[in-house]
């Protein structure tokens, strides 16, 4: 195994249950990859994602290790500069009829959009998510049919933020609702309507919050794998994958060689082909694709704490459209960003110092493709980041931090070695963008691969799925 993000843990986890003896190789000092975290002046913090989706592909890994989570009543609030704030309630008829309210809108239409979400998902979830896209056996089956039968319903063409517009029609539900697009990376106003199918992940699967943190996730990972025999190997860099074009013959790293029929690859895609496989080129659309926005991520140990803020908040943009046409189109950072404030103490009392707030502050940025300098690019959004804090509520943030640390392209590169940064690999700002997500097997036999740069795409719940949909692949042609 290459790498121990959370696709490449579970994936260990799945083949060790098929009776392989599996070794993980990590080049960090820690495993986990982006799903890690840290302390600092007595704050801790969840340093990657923040949020918990389809918590039942986590424990259906797990038979030797307890792991507690709890359902979170409120999935996002949100601010605008108006001074509108609107509580999203994780339960849909608690949504539809507090929303409604709150904006004055009509509840019908606001249902309808969360029954759609739940339609598509329940017509494209058996094809897209669990299954290869890239075996001509998995289009031979009724799932697929009916996914078939009901595309004119599934928004694949048309963008994301037409089909709210259309259907939504209230601009603030518009983009909340276009906001999704986000959860990959993506921009509404390019994506596919399909993406429609993210909110019923949290409205209606739900929204969660594991004890201890996001990182309990990686922890409880990691406790199985060990106790199924999984070998764990830290400060170990893959410098090859062996093939000789058709067959896997072992892994060279600098804890040594591994000689093994079968690698399964959790680096990210590009870098994967450009350094590791030697005998094998990728086709020219993987090397090419579009890449997901980035992030640029501050964490603040704050002293004070905001009752008015949730676990999840966001502060939105006034500019939305212009600020995703910076991100995808110009490379820049608006100077009115959308600002995502995490605070897991508020589920986690023991996250923060009494009476303070750890505060995981986010943007959406541009992928590092162009150079940029981004210690100049961090202090001028640092500063952008700040003046929406202060204008929506109504305080002088700065003068309550004290901790702080940051993440930005470049760190995530080279702590994950995602390429340029990107956190969900390739954008799906095409119509077509999952059927051109890299499969999870490849031309070389015994080679495969797990993460958010292939199929079926990045965040937590999808890299779970990619490790399952790996794990039949590698059952299947081993014939186990």
């Amino acid at each position: 195994m290459v790498g121990s993000g959370v696709a490449g843990l579970a994936a260990a986890i799945r083949l060790s249950g098929l009776g392989f003896r599996v070794t993980v190789l990590e080049k960090n000092a820690y495993f986990g990859g982006k799903l890690s975290a840290f302390e600092r002046g007595g704050f801790r913090f969840d340093a990657g994602p923040s949020l918990f989706t389809m918590p039942h592909l986590v424990t259906e890994l797990l038979e030797h290790t307890p792991f507690h989570y709890t359902k979170w009543e409120t999935a996002c609030h949100y601010f605008f500069e108006d001074g509108t704030q609107v509580n999203f309630p994780s339960d849909p008829e608690k949504l539809v009829r507090e929303v409604s309210a709150q904006l004055q809108t009509d509840p019908k239409k606001l249902k309808e959009h969360l029954d759609r979400s739940a339609y598509i998902y329940k017509k494209t979830a058996p094809v897209f998510m669990e299954r290869s896209l890239h075996r001509w056996r998995s289009y031979f089956s009724t799932h697929t049919l009916k996914a078939i039968l009901a595309i004119p319903k599934l928004g694949i063409f048309t963008t994301m933020h037409r089909k709210n517009s259309r259907k939504l029609l209230h601009p603030k539900l518009v983009q909340i609702f276009d906001r999704y697009a986000t959860y990959n990376g993506s921009n509404p106003y390019r994506a596919p309507g399909i993406l429609n199918v993210i909110p019923h992940l949290e409205h209606g699967i739900g929204t969660f919050f594991p004890e201890d943190g996001m990182h309990a996730i990686t922890q409880a990972l990691l406790k199985e794998a060990r106790a199924r025999g999984v070998q764990l190997i830290a400060d170990a860099t893959v410098t090859c994958i062996c093939e000789d074009g058709r067959q896997v013959s072992g892994v060279d790293s600098t804890q040594g060689h591994f000689p093994t029929e079968v690698v399964v690859c959790n680096s990210d895609i590009k870098p994967a082909y450009r350094y590791l496989l030697k005998n094998t080129q990728a086709r020219k659309r993987t090397l090419t694709q579009e890449p997901s926005s980035s992030a640029l991520i501050f964490y603040w140990g704050i002293r004070g704490q905001f009752p008015k803020l949730d676990l999840h908040n966001i502060l939105f943009s006034d500019q939305y459209a212009e600020e995703f046409r910076a991100i995808f189109e110009t490379g820049e950072i608006h100077t009115d960003p959308t600002v995502y404030i995490h605070i897991s103490s508020r589920a986690q009392p023991s996250d923060a110092p009494e009476g303070c707030e750890n505060w995981f502050v986010m943007i959406n940025v541009p992928a590092n493709t162009n150079g940029a300098d981004w210690e100049e690019l961090r202090i001028k959004a640092r500063r952008f980041i700040i003046d929406k804090i202060n204008r929506i509520l109504e305080t002088d943030i700065e003068a309550l931090i004290m901790e702080e640390d940051y993440l930005d392209p470049v760190r995530i590169e080279s702590r994950t070695s995602s390429f340029a940064g990107a956190l969900y690999g390739a954008s799906s700002n095409e119509r077509m963008a999952a059927f051109f997500r890299h499969a999870n097997f490849s031309r070389v036999r015994g080679l495969y691969f797990v993460g958010g740069s292939v199929h079926p795409g990045g965040g937590i719940p999808l890299c779970l799925l990619s490790a399952r949909i790996t794990c039949e692949l590698v059952k299947k042609d081993y014939r186990l």
